[in-house]
């Protein structure tokens, strides 16, 4: 009865490991709100990963992504766009402002400084 009982937890914690880790864990875009002084705002909370992972901006107007760090862990202490050369400290605790450029429409990847948790920014 043991073994039975151990190969059934054995076999739970290994379903578990292969969700977490090539499961699925698709998120809605959030679509950036525009302030009455024409900027689009967008809020992610980074805690354990970014919240939400996909923003949407609209081409054209000024975007600022505010990033919120509420984990304490120095790997998510930096956010990194490669492809718009943004490599930035983020606050604990405070919201710190990025400036997106929208001139242009296309996707954006960012990541956090040791490239483990990832967002995505897209300009349509």
């Amino acid at each position: 009865m043991t073994k039975i009982i151990v190969l059934l937890v054995a076999a739970a914690l290994i379903d578990f490991i292969v969700w977490w880790f090539f499961g699925n864990h698709y998120q809605q875009a959030v679509t950036a709100d525009v302030s009455e002084q024409n900027i689009q705002h967008v809020q992610v909370i980074v805690d354990g990963g970014y919240q939400p992972e996909t923003v949407v901006l609209k081409k054209g107007i000024p975007a600022q992504v505010h990033f919120q760090r509420q984990d304490p862990s120095s790997c998510l202490e930096k956010v990194v766009f490669p492809d718009l050369g943004i490599n930035e400290f983020l606050p604990e605790q405070q919201d710190h402002p990025i400036t997106i450029d929208t001139s242009k429409a296309g996707e954006y990847d960012y990541a956090c400084g040791m490239n483990m948790f990832h967002g995505k920014v897209i300009v349509k």
